[in-house]
């Protein structure tokens, strides 16, 4: 038995389970009682959560784990890919599935849990061999819109969304992050720059303005910034 929970916003569809050796006797997954939640820190990229990446924290048999996860992944063709995967000390495996031709990169939950039974299915094969614990609980879940976009080849991806933009006005060391709300205009990719228009949204337009959309001069502003002075970009998603 997989338990598969509805998580809004952040990550669409939710599989958990936790193997044992008592699985072999009827073939199901036992509830979870305590759950390790993810660090609620803020996200970078390459930390195996919102950031995406692999993180393996130092876990013995991280990279096993990961390389199964691979091959399960091979059985879902090109449309699918690993966002994030992260391995926790406590027998945790956390993994983010990205699915290319959706909106926001979210499987089904119907893909969420054939993932996770074919790949409880390989864990317990390895497990009952001695290479892998054979207790090691599982997460298996959608990257969310919270999900970092990454520099520059999420970009060109996700170009018809509104993303909220964190940068750098100037490469001083002093100098203070700035956030919009940009459309991408285009990505130069021999000068390492990409090139941002405001996003006819409500935080960029005149709160005295009376719903009026935005003027020909915001319309036409472009921001230039060099990948550098980018710190962070998120979907905007307006509540």
């Amino acid at each position: 038995m997989i338990f598969l929970f509805q998580r809004p916003p952040n990550r669409a569809f939710t599989a958990f389970y936790k193997a044992s050796k008592a699985d072999d006797s009827n073939g199901e997954v036992e509830p979870i009682d305590t759950w390790e939640e993810e660090d609620e820190a803020e996200p970078e990229v390459g930390d195996g959560g919102d950031g995406g990446g692999v993180a393996l924290q130092n876990c013995a048999w991280g990279e096993k784990v990961l390389s199964i996860s691979q091959e399960v992944l091979l059985e879902f063709g090109e449309d699918m890919k690993l966002y994030a995967f992260k391995t926790s000390p406590r027998g945790y495996i956390y993994v983010r599935l990205d699915k290319l031709s959706n909106e926001y990169g979210c499987p089904s939950m119907e893909e969420i849990e054939s993932f996770s039974r074919q790949y409880k299915k390989k864990l317990d094969e390895i497990g009952e061999s001695g290479e892998i614990p054979d207790d090691l609980a599982l997460e298996v879940s959608s990257p969310g819109v919270e999900r970092l976009l990454k520099v520059p080849d999420d970009l060109l991806r996700f170009k018809e969304m509104p993303m909220v933009v964190s940068y750098l006005e100037d490469t001083n060391a002093r100098s203070q992050e700035k956030t919009g709300v940009y459309f991408l205009d285009s990505v130069d990719t021999e000068s390492e720059c990409c090139v941002w228009k405001l996003a006819d949204v409500r935080e960029n337009r005149d709160p005295e303005a009376k719903g009026r959309p935005m003027s020909r001069k915001q319309k036409d502003a472009r921001l230039k910034l060099p990948y550098a002075m980018i710190k962070r970009v998120n979907f905007y998603i307006s509540y």
